[in-house]
């Protein structure tokens, strides 16, 4: 059981039902990473050169065939940061930095074993994005990649030459305490079947106190 699978409560997370404000109890802070703005770009790139290290297993067979290449994580990592406010729109700024894309690359060798190496893409974006007005706590600026490519040829030792789909968002964020409206806590299902009479008491309790 979870709480998209048969679970009924009026505190549990899903689509509201009725009036909105019924069973609202309280104002709550929560600490939370909130988007000032963010934008996506998505663009296919092509003739990238991808130079393979940590290659698992070791001592290929080569020549090597490219299989296929995709990002290892969804976080890219930020580089060169220029932030330049623009005089003539508020609270906008040129925001230019090298976005690093961690990529795993898959391949056969010469005798059909597969393989794993590592790389990474490195690309330059150049876009406006909102910023927040001067204040104590800073903002950041955070970059979320993904690279797919299942186009590629062996160029080299150990290295590859691929044509790959690319998506970057790009956020300027601020971790900041946030006062939201809460229905309280939430009644989480078990997830699992026990026996009520060794923990009878203990499993009525609730998870926080009142």
């Amino acid at each position: 059981m979870s709480f998209f699978c048969n679970f009924q409560s009026d505190r549990s997370p899903g689509p509201i039902n009725g009036n909105p404000l019924n069973g609202l109890c309280e104002k709550v802070c929560i600490q939370a990473k909130k988007v000032f703005d963010a934008c996506m770009q998505q663009s296919q790139l092509n003739n990238i050169v991808l130079p393979i290290t940590n290659l698992t297993p070791a001592n290929p067979t080569y020549p090597l065939t490219f299989i296929s290449a995709r990002s290892i994580t969804q976080e890219g990592m930020i580089s060169n940061l220029l932030i330049e406010p623009i005089a003539e729109r508020p609270n906008s700024a040129r925001v230019k930095a090298d976005i690093t894309i961690p990529v795993s690359v898959a391949y056969t060798d010469a005798n059909g074993v597969e393989g794993v190496g590592v790389s990474s893409v490195t690309i330059t974006k150049d876009v406006i994005l909102n910023i927040p007005s001067a204040s104590i706590m800073p903002y950041n600026v955070e970059a979320v990649v993904s690279l797919v490519s299942t186009l590629g040829t062996y160029t080299g030792e150990n290295e590859f030459t691929i044509d790959c789909c690319v998506s970057i968002i790009l956020k300027i964020v601020m971790e900041v305490e946030l006062l939201v409206p809460s229905y309280g806590y939430t009644a989480i299902p078990p997830c699992q079947e026990y026996t009520q009479e060794v923990c009878a008491g203990f499993f009525e309790l609730p998870i926080y106190p009142e």
